[in-house]
């Protein structure tokens, strides 16, 4: 029996990632771009129940993609439509508004995603009634724009507050694309990034953090590609995505899925934000000439370069991480090279947590390649991307710039505030964890215990 997950994509970023997400998905499953069946392999086939609905009504069984594509405007799902995917998708579960949001969170969150939120909710639930045993949901947005902040956020704080009711004990996983240092598509997006932290902090299990710069430079430097579009970004962020649900969808040695990531990563509630690295990147004109060892496959998974998002792990410790091997590694590979790389790099790990790297291993590779890894750690240098969109919205709100937007559509300034204290004090707990010492934290306990009697 499968563990499904449901699929949501909001906005023009949400949706484009998620198109190639699910061609990438395609491709790993041996499926046409109709839903059809073309492999050989039956391995292929033993659970794609997790990310997709068999229909076997009319002629050969065609495979539908469990999933909900969201923007208020349609020029992108539009797109899908019309294009080779559009025979992929049920008709009934694209959902798109007429005015857009126009890069206002306010407008995404509170007026128009608010009338829209309701319809949403119905295709979610349309989609859940239909599975055996729902794992959980993964929201595919951006934070700085309008629709993905604002209306990517919705469904997740509705499905939060409701996970009590009709979603008992599911996880909530985002994969959140956040604004890049120096590469901008909107002036507010300072504003629009914080107000979704301030969401992502209460209402989410786990939080994958991806930023534009960093896949930049991965394209241009190490994939050699001289001018990359989003589509090659956007094929970045898909491998990372079929990686972390690999051992969902395929059998391995050592499984994990979304529950196990979860309890392996997340030591405190709201410090679930994730690094995500993929190894190996590489030329594809040079791919005849690579050969990985899985030490070589650990070192690159803990290395800046492969990162997915623009923050350097050396000025931050490692509280945990997931690495998920793909191809034939043996499990006693695995373990030695990470013990290693934990004994060669302490000062990075926090002596506090033993053993605070998990592994998953799967024998199926990704399509064209024979192995590769995907990691994901909870790094206190997270803090790094929190401070940047802080120092940015400070110095726009100090002078209540752009702010009347956000107030004409029913927003209160106390919201901005709360948000800004908010990440604050998410930055004071990354700190404090970063600093940490063994020692201090047992004195600490006694003289609490010895207190309470």
């Amino acid at each position: 029996m499968s563990r499904e997950i449901i699929n949501i994509q909001a906005g023009q970023a949400g949706n484009q990632v998620g198109e190639s997400f699910w061609r990438m998905l395609l491709a790993e499953h041996g499926l046409d771009e109709s839903g059809l069946y073309v492999g050989n392999d039956p391995l292929q086939t033993e659970r794609t129940g997790v990310y997709f609905t068999q229909v076997d009504s009319h002629g050969p069984t065609k495979y539908v993609p469990r999933s909900v594509q969201i923007d208020l405007e349609s020029g992108v799902c539009d797109h899908i439509r019309a294009g080779p995917l559009g025979g992929l998708f049920r008709p009934d579960t694209y959902f798109t508004g007429d005015s857009g949001a126009g890069n206002n969170w306010a407008k995404g969150y509170y007026t128009e995603g608010a009338e829209l939120i309701d319809s949403v909710l119905d295709i979610v639930r349309r989609q859940s009634e239909s599975c055996e045993a729902l794992q959980g949901f993964q929201i595919i947005h951006s934070l700085g724009g309008g629709t993905g902040a604002g209306l990517g956020f919705s469904p997740a704080i509705q499905i939060a507050r409701g996970k009590l009711l009709e979603y008992p004990d599911r996880m909530l996983q985002t994969f959140s694309i956040l604004p890049s240092p120096n590469v901008s598509e909107t002036v507010v997006e300072p504003y629009n990034a914080l107000l979704s932290i301030h969401q992502l902090v209460d209402n989410c299990d786990l939080t994958i953090c991806i930023d534009n710069e960093a896949l930049y430079e991965i394209a241009v430097r190490t994939l050699k590609i001289k001018t990359p579009a989003f589509s090659d970004l956007n094929q970045i962020i898909s491998r990372v995505m079929c990686g972390v649900s690999t051992s969902l969808r395929f059998p391995g040695q050592l499984n994990g899925d979304l529950r196990k990531l979860g309890m392996n990563l997340i030591p405190f509630p709201r410090l679930h934000f994730l690094m995500p690295s993929y190894a190996p990147f590489y030329d594809p004109k040079a791919s005849a000439f690579q050969k990985m060892s899985v030490p070589e496959l650990t070192n690159l998974l803990f290395d800046r370069r492969s990162l997915l998002v623009a923050c350097d792990p050396r000025l931050g410790r490692y509280l945990t991480a997931a690495c998920i091997f793909r191809g034939k590694v043996s499990s006693i590979d695995a373990e030695t090279s990470i013990a290693q790389l934990q004994r060669k790099n302490s000062s990075l790990f926090v002596e506090w947590i033993p053993d605070n790297v998990s592994v998953s291993l799967c024998s199926v590779p990704p399509v064209g390649q024979t192995q590769a890894a995907v990691a994901l750690a909870n790094s206190t240098s997270m803090q790094e991307l929190f401070m940047r969109n802080l120092n940015q919205f400070s110095v726009m709100f100090k002078r209540r710039a752009f702010l009347h937007w956000y107030t004409g559509e029913g927003m209160d300034l106390m919201e901005f505030s709360e948000a800004e204290s908010n990440t604050r004090d998410l930055v004071a707990e990354y700190q404090q964890y970063q600093e940490a010492v063994v020692d201090e934290e047992i004195e600490e306990m006694v003289d609490g215990e010895e207190e309470a009697q």
